[in-house]
């Protein structure tokens, strides 16, 4: 990070300290902040939906709709984060999605609050369960499976 300092428990992250975790940028950047973080145990973070973004042009024009596989990188962004704060890359992929359930659209205008909660992990790996919720309901809720690239799980 920029100050040299990692957070451990219950700090917040700016976006410029969330983009020093991450190698995603513009457009592909979908975490705003972080609000909370317990490194390598959970997180919550914001993600606010804006008309201007680039996939509303086709999901769909006429009636606006977050695409899901938005909505599950935002919650892999912020598993993401989590890991690389438990001290592993800061480049980890996305090697698993397990019993994603939407449950209301997301339109432009929604504010989502992004939650992982480590639930099981090993060497170079760990399993989140996530949920996204826009006015306190669930959106969207499931199970990641994060990897650093360089274990068994992150090659191909």
């Amino acid at each position: 990070m920029r100050n040299g300092t990692r957070p451990r428990e219950t700090a917040a992250l700016t976006n410029d300290q969330v983009r020093d975790l991450l190698p995603h940028r513009w457009p592909m950047l979908l975490l705003d902040r972080v609000e909370k973080i317990d490194a390598g145990v959970s997180g919550v973070a914001i993600k606010n939906v804006t008309g201007t973004e680039l996939w509303f042009q086709g999901h769909f024009p006429e009636e606006a709709v977050l695409p899901g596989v938005v909505v599950i990188e935002a919650m892999a962004q912020l598993s993401g984060v989590i890991f690389s704060l438990a001290g592993s890359s800061r480049i980890s992929y996305l090697a698993g999605v397990r019993s994603m359930r939407f449950r209301r659209p997301i339109v432009p205008g929604d504010q989502i609050v992004l939650s992982a909660q480590r639930t099981a992990g090993g060497a170079g790996f760990c399993e989140f369960k996530v949920e996204a919720k826009v006015d306190g309901q669930v959106a969207a809720e499931g199970s990641l499976t994060i990897a650093d690239p360089s274990s068994s799980l992150g090659r191909a």
